[in-house]
């Protein structure tokens, strides 16, 4: 009997008919009913309990065998391909996808065996145990000799694979490989002759493969994306277009982490440069991983506690077609394979990529979701400036506090190279060079009572782009319970403003604005706190800096103060 692939349709059931209660074996998908009888009949001819059903809401077509339970619909799966008598794609599922059955003729009792009584149910037989062939070693070195070149590379992959050879896939049996061989021969209670029998190559194939059981791997065909690939259908089905993205959610029941992303849309290098910088803003491609990006593809690696994920994207003729896989945390073996198998059937249709816009907008619209994705946003945000020509950045002291990592404004990475935690003050280093084209100049002298000020901060988080100006007036020189380091403002200010410069009406720097947290107490509405100019210009020269001064000034436009405070001001994120 020829083999085929089996694809299965993704599709949400309607009313489940009575068989959906139990576990079934699918085989074979077709994309008309005659196929599907005569390849149910081919079955049949074989094995017990074959039948074949439409697939709710399509024009596809089921060939399956069953019904069992979930323990014999396993162990059923496993002895049918040890003897190759179906696909070695064939998956398990409840049969909620199954409408009516039409074949075989005269009637379903077949798929109707769990409301006939068990008497009724047709068994497919248990394979009879398999005596190793007794082949001698110069049989073995006879039949290995049969193999062909990909034959032989998969033996070195399910080696590579069980932890026994870390050479290259080449099909050539040399020293590692025999060795490898032995090490496999005796782990599974075989003699070490590093030549292995056609029975124990069956069986180290079998491991091999055992550990996508379950998964109901198969080929998904996304006419909207234009790509065909291998899923694990058992864990995941198709739940909405969201562009670039069509994405394949858990099904009921199956592991929550476990998701699949088709990535399909128009584009050029370009394009394809900006989906690999904005996919690492999201959740579900956390920041510990590889990365590399090429002329005309990219991967994306991410592993978090939680999760691990992979994405593999490429440009050919003018369209982006990819694909991310989300999997569980510690679960490597599985995903390892997984993914080797998405990659091995990963196609594209030529000419087919989903439309820019697909489906009504809804009242989950979010910035902070891009196509149905969370966007990885920083535990904390602050604001900050530059106080030197090299891009020295103050800010508060918290962002030096319990961050695993610290980034300026768009993904710049920071350290900490000097931090006050009782003045509330924290010095950043970029980690690239920075040409800022303004840096604080610090107001000499004491500023009148009631002098008006200007704050620049991201009072917003970075929501806008930029920072924002508030503005206000300086209400005492000296902080709560007389404390001398600090001044006091009148001024409506937000969290993410904390670290941003107080400005006069020169464009001088007259303080550093503090969270309002650190007081350790609420404050009214409007009232403000800054550390002075004098304990930021110690605390600058004690890092190392010697940081610029100029007296009072006269006041600036407003246009060039916005534009001055904008160049000086910087987004801090402190990430955890």
């Amino acid at each position: 009997m020829k083999s085929r692939t089996a694809m299965t349709a993704v599709l949400a059931s309607l009313a489940a008919p009575a068989w959906a209660q139990d576990t079934w074996l699918q085989v074979e998908a077709q994309s008309n009913a005659p196929a599907a009888i005569e390849t149910a009949r081919e079955f049949a001819g074989q094995i017990d309990g074959v039948a074949a059903f439409d697939l709710n809401n399509s024009s596809w077509f089921a060939v399956a065998i069953g019904p069992f339970t979930p323990e014999e619909a396993a162990q059923q799966r496993r002895s049918l391909r040890a003897r190759q008598l179906i696909p070695s794609d064939s998956f398990t599922t409840d049969g909620s996808i199954f409408g009516e059955a039409i074949w075989p003729e005269g009637g379903v009792e077949t798929a109707q065996a769990d409301t006939l009584g068990e008497a009724a149910r047709v068994m497919v037989p248990e394979a009879e145990p398999q005596q190793e062939p007794q082949e001698t070693l110069a049989e073995a070195r006879e039949s290995e000799s049969l193999l062909i070149g990909p034959e032989r590379e998969a033996l070195q992959v399910a080696l590579q694979w069980a932890g026994y050879y870390d050479g290259p896939i080449d099909a050539a049996f040399g020293r590692g490989t025999r060795g490898s061989m032995a090490e496999w021969q005796a782990a599974n209670g075989y003699d070490d002759t590093g030549v292995l029998t056609t029975q124990q190559r069956a069986e180290l194939l079998a491991q091999y493969n055992a550990v996508l059981d379950g998964l109901g791997m198969a080929n998904v065909i996304d006419s909207t994306a234009g790509v065909t690939v291998q899923m694990p259908t058992e864990l995941v089905a198709f739940d909405r277009y969201q562009p670039p993205f069509a994405h394949y959610e858990p099904r009921n029941g199956a592991d929550p982490q476990a998701k699949v992303l088709l990535i399909s849309q128009a584009g050029e290098q370009a394009d394809l440069y900006g989906l690999y910088d904005v996919m690492q803003t999201l959740e579900i491609v956390p920041p510990e991983g590889e990365r590399e990006r090429r002329q005309s593809g990219f991967t994306l690696v991410g592993q978090g506690d939680d999760i691990v994920s992979h994405t593999e994207a490429r440009l050919e003729n003018g369209e982006i077609k990819g694909f991310t896989l989300i999997w569980p945390a510690g679960d490597e073996d599985r995903s390892t394979r997984v993914l080797d198998e998405m990659l091995a059937s990963f196609e594209t249709t030529a000419g087919v990529v989903m439309p820019d816009e697909m489906g009504e907008p809804t009242e989950d619209q979010s910035v902070d979701l891009l196509a149905g994705l969370e966007i990885r946003r920083p535990e904390l945000v602050r604001s900050g400036f530059f106080v030197s020509r090299r891009g020295d950045v103050l800010t508060t002291a918290d962002v030096a506090q319990g961050c695993e990592r610290i980034t300026l404004e768009d993904g710049i990475e920071a350290t900490v190279t000097a931090a006050d935690a009782e003045r509330g003050l924290a010095l950043l280093e970029p980690g690239q060079a920075l040409a800022p084209r303004q840096h604080a100049t610090f107001r000499e002298g004491v500023p009148r009572l009631n002098t008006e000020v200007v704050l620049s901060g991201y009072s917003f988080e970075g929501q806008l782009g930029a920072p924002s100006m508030t503005y206000g007036t300086l209400a005492a020189m000296e902080g709560l319970d007389g404390a001398e380091d600090v001044r006091r403002y009148a001024l409506e200010a937000r969290p993410g403003d904390a670290g941003g410069p107080v400005f006069d009406n020169g464009g001088q720097v007259l303080g550093l604005l503090q969270p309002e947290g650190e007081l350790g107490r609420s404050l009214p509405d409007g009232v403000a706190f800054a550390t002075d100019v004098d304990t930021i210009e110690g605390f600058l020269s004690g890092a190392g800096l010697t940081p610029s001064t100029a007296p009072l000034g006269e006041d600036l436009p407003l246009g060039q103060m916005e534009r001055r405070a904008t160049d000086m001001t910087v987004l801090v994120g402190c990430w955890r």
